[in-house]
């Protein structure tokens, strides 16, 4: 019965307590491990993009490089997120998880 009276007097609190991490918070979440594979390991920690691998072909030395996504919109953050790529892993985010990283990203690169 005791327990019982401890919740019924939480849940107003529970009800009206703000988020449990920030929307910054949780698109740093999902920009460093989303599904896995982080964002950061091919587009680098401020969008920037970054050289994944170098190698040689018959063209001499060449290298893969994720993209710079710093100054991309949000309307091609989210195309690109549910699009097929050739080396890029598709990981199924919600418009509004693509949301908050574009935020994220953004609010990271106006803080430098």
């Amino acid at each position: 019965m005791k327990s019982i009276s401890i919740f019924i007097l939480l849940v107003p609190f529970i009800l009206l307590a703000d988020d449990f991490i920030s929307d910054y918070e949780y698109g740093e979440m999902l920009y460093n491990n989303p599904r896995g594979i982080s964002c950061s390991q091919c587009h680098g920690k401020y969008g920037e993009g970054v050289t994944i691998i170098e190698y040689r072909d018959i063209h001499g030395k060449e290298e893969l490089r994720g993209s710079d996504i710093r100054n991309s919109s949000l309307k091609e953050m989210i195309k690109a997120l549910n699009s097929y790529h050739k080396v890029m892993p598709r990981y199924y985010l919600t418009d509004k998880e693509v949301k908050v990283i574009y935020n994220y990203i953004k609010a990271k690169n106006s803080s430098k």
